[in-house]
């Protein structure tokens, strides 16, 4: 019996998520069964169930790499010396995150991002994979606003987890946005971030 390779798993593996994120984009978590998946991909239950162990499988393992993305996204734009301001570190996060080659449309991906945070209202294991995710996200966003102290670019008095925190909402306020309107856009949220940059905060006499 021939060997299977592990680019053919690899990509057998990828199918299967791709074709259950067009139906959890499509039909939302919970009115997705397990056979639409498997009409979705064309493949046989055992399969799919040869890789994941049911609907709760595939949700952690597309909830997985969401956040995977965001952390990705975050790095790439980071990796400059010295690091970008927040507007423009805030688009290149969401240009990479949304502008990729994905199987779905932006707001598609938004909305199935979306899907996954109001899951961890229900799933235990789901909240537990996305709080560390989280915590490690934000230990790193904490990092480069002490290279923004650091640099004389930000007030010494700003708790770096306070900053962190609130870049963070920013990039979930705007994959909010996009699942929900569709409209929104990285230099949308360029522009009005720099706008609010550029305030003088000098009390008026």
């Amino acid at each position: 019996m021939a060997r299977v390779s592990q680019a053919h798993l690899d990509a057998r593996r990828r199918q299967i998520l791709d074709g259950a994120a067009r139906c959890f984009a499509r039909n939302g978590f919970h009115g997705t069964s397990m056979q639409d998946v498997l009409q979705e991909v064309g493949l046989s239950a055992g399969a799919v169930y040869r890789y994941f162990s049911g609907k709760d499988d595939l949700i952690a393992a597309i909830a997985g790499e969401a956040v995977g993305g965001v952390r990705q996204a975050f790095e790439e734009a980071a990796r400059v010396s010295p690091p970008p301001t927040p507007d423009v570190l805030i688009g290149r996060v969401t240009r990479t995150l949304f502008d990729g080659d994905r199987e779905l449309d932006r707001r598609a991906y938004a909305g199935l991002i979306v899907q996954v945070w109001s899951e961890t209202l229900r799933s235990e294991r789901l909240a537990a994979t996305l709080s560390e995710a989280y915590g490690g996200l934000k230990v790193a966003w904490a990092e480069l606003v002490e290279v923004y102290r650091e640099t004389g670019v930000l007030s010494a008095d700003v708790p770096s987890d306070h900053v962190a925190r609130t870049l963070i909402a920013t990039a979930q306020g705007f994959i909010a946005q996009l699942a929900m309107f569709g409209d929104a856009t990285p230099e949308m949220l360029e522009d009005g971030l720099r706008g609010l940059m550029s305030m003088d905060l000098q009390p008026v006499s």
